[in-house]
């Protein structure tokens, strides 16, 4: 399992690379959490361990937002991550990283997860309630993950494979 630093260092350096600038902190928080629940959906598995909290913008990760700067993800020691976690980020910063953050954002207060974790809070509370690794089981069960590589959905597999 990866740790979510060495998982938003990927996505920072990988949208640098694709984008040509720095993704800001807001939409990192936000690619995080749909790669936390696209690994949930593909392998039935996390990604990473650490949570994020409901943050009245979405979700957020404390880890990282203690270590995000424009420059890049400062930590002590940054691993690689897994071709598994590479392929998962790569799909969703295909999917997602062209939205805005504010959109990502709105797309985040949609999902089960994050509107457990406000349950009792005002719209302008900030939140620090931390989001159920159940919850976001909940919200992987309602999308269907599509591989860009074969351009195909995950479920269309096994249809392809039994006609071979």
């Amino acid at each position: 399992m990866e740790r979510i630093i060495d998982v938003a260092n990927y996505i920072f350096e990988e949208y640098k690379t694709i984008s040509g600038e720095a993704i800001d902190e807001m939409k990192l928080h936000k690619l995080l959490y749909f790669a936390q629940r696209e690994s949930l959906a593909i392998t039935g598995k996390p990604l990473f361990n650490e949570r994020f909290q409901g943050w009245q913008y979405g979700p957020v990760s404390p880890v990282v937002r203690s270590s995000y700067t424009e420059s890049g993800i400062k930590a002590k020691e940054l691993h690689e991550v897994s071709a598994e976690s590479i392929y998962i980020a790569n799909h969703v910063i295909a999917q997602y990283g062209s939205f805005e953050s504010w959109k990502l954002s709105q797309l985040s207060h949609n999902e089960v997860s994050w509107q457990n974790s406000r349950i009792g809070l005002g719209p302008d509370e900030a939140g620090n309630r931390t989001l159920r690794i159940s919850d976001i089981r909940k919200d992987a069960e309602k999308i269907r993950p599509y591989d860009s590589l074969f351009d195909m959905y995950y479920d269309e597999f096994e249809d392809a494979e039994a006609d071979e």
